[in-house]
């Protein structure tokens, strides 16, 4: 096993460690890794030793790495974005809860695109509360404002009652999940100039469109403007980490089963584990052009993934995994966590002193980072919500 995966878990006074409610399976630790090459990650720091380094010169830069390697940059095409409230009904959930459905419109030279964003606000609420913006990327049922289909994956009542804004739009409203050759979509729309190695994948694009849902909802009074998460599942929490890097308005990004491109540490190679490779070749819009080049050839690339959640810091950052998801790597995406501790750290933040993961049904906690595995399969369980809740509640000292 590489070096950097081995050390001992050591207890601190800053660092919690948190239990799911009691499931049939017993505690118990994710398996040793499988035989892989050992793992040299890229600088994470270059040099900066303290905060005003970081933020005024080598943010930036990884920043920069990412758009051009990886995710790709947004155009400068000029547009216009008007809000407008389709429908408001202030008795929604038995009159627990004000359900806004708002459509965010996006203009230029005649053509337009709509990006609806369902939001739901706690009545019993006195002053403006936290909000949680879910990329969804499963469809309409999965996020259905009318409640007529409910699925753990946005738990929309469990949300309210904790005293939770919740909202969500589609994806598939900002950008097509298919190879159209930036056709359609948001890229239809504002690709003006010819594309290059680094303009912006599909990915890029839906990050791009949780922060004009974010436009919205820091304009809403019943919202904590600067209290706003932004979450995702698999596809959605690769986004919500570029959405988070991107716009730093984001007060708390979580990532749940991300996995290759998302959370998960790209050099780890190991059968059974998605890499750069195949994910190029089964979503080749995700990304940018030049990111189709480090397959098979990841320790090309300037970049990895703790570089990403570095980007967060001094805002907070959640990760969640599940057991039986191998093919996200859930010790990848702690480690990634791990390797990224370095930056929070500069800002005053408490490290996770550790590189062994929590038992599956815990998490981990310092003041900035969370962590946790869960039993089960790829998906955004209640399981999940309930953890990032809680961390959020801490967090934001709810």
């Amino acid at each position: 096993m590489p070096a950097i995966l081995a050390s001992l878990l050591l207890s601190f006074s800053f660092l919690t460690t948190v239990s799911f409610a009691q499931t049939a399976a017993p505690p118990k630790l994710f398996p040793a890794d499988p035989a892989m090459p050992a793992v040299t990650l890229p600088d994470l720091l270059a040099g900066a030793t303290t905060k005003e380094q970081w933020q005024s010169k080598r943010r930036g830069e990884v920043l920069d790495l990412f758009r051009d390697h990886v995710y790709g940059r947004v155009p400068n095409t000029k547009y216009q974005q008007t809000f407008k409230v389709i429908r408001e009904n202030k008795t929604a959930l038995d009159g627990k809860a004000t359900l806004k459905e708002i459509d965010i419109i996006i203009s230029r030279s005649g053509a337009s695109l709509t990006i609806r964003m369902n939001l739901f606000t706690p009545n019993a609420a006195k002053d403006p509360v936290p909000a949680f913006l879910l990329i969804c990327n499963r469809g309409q049922a999965a996020a259905d404002p009318t409640r007529l289909q409910k699925a753990e994956f946005w738990p929309v009542e469990e949300g309210i009652a904790r005293g939770f804004a919740m909202a969500a739009f589609l994806n598939s409203d900002v950008d097509p999940d298919k190879d159209d050759g930036f056709k359609d979509g948001i890229h239809g729309l504002l690709d003006v100039e010819p594309r290059t190695d680094a303009s912006w994948g599909t990915l890029a694009a839906w990050a791009w469109g949780a922060s004009r849902c974010l436009d919205y909802l820091v304009s809403d009074a019943a919202i904590a403007r600067d209290q706003v998460a932004v979450i995702g599942h698999s596809r959605g929490g690769k986004t919500a980490l570029w959405a988070g890097a991107e716009d730093e308005r984001f007060a708390l990004v979580i990532s749940n089963n991300s996995g290759c491109g998302g959370a998960s540490l790209s050099r780890r190679k190991f059968t059974g584990k998605e890499q750069v490779a195949r994910i190029n070749r089964s979503f080749p819009h995700w990304f940018n052009k030049k990111y189709k080049s480090y397959g098979d050839n990841e320790n090309a690339c300037p970049v990895d993934q703790h570089m990403l959640i570095a980007l967060m810091a001094p805002r907070a950052v959640a990760v969640g995994s599940a057991y039986d998801d191998k093919w996200a790597d859930p010790r990848g995406e702690f480690l990634a966590i791990v390797h990224a501790m370095p930056v929070f750290k500069l800002f005053g933040q408490h490290d996770l002193k550790t590189t062994v993961m929590p038992l599956v049904n815990n998490a981990i906690n310092s003041d900035a980072v969370h962590y946790h595995i869960r039993p089960g399969k790829h998906n955004l369980l209640l399981a999940d919500w309930k953890m990032y809740w809680d961390f959020a509640n801490m967090v934001f000292k709810k």
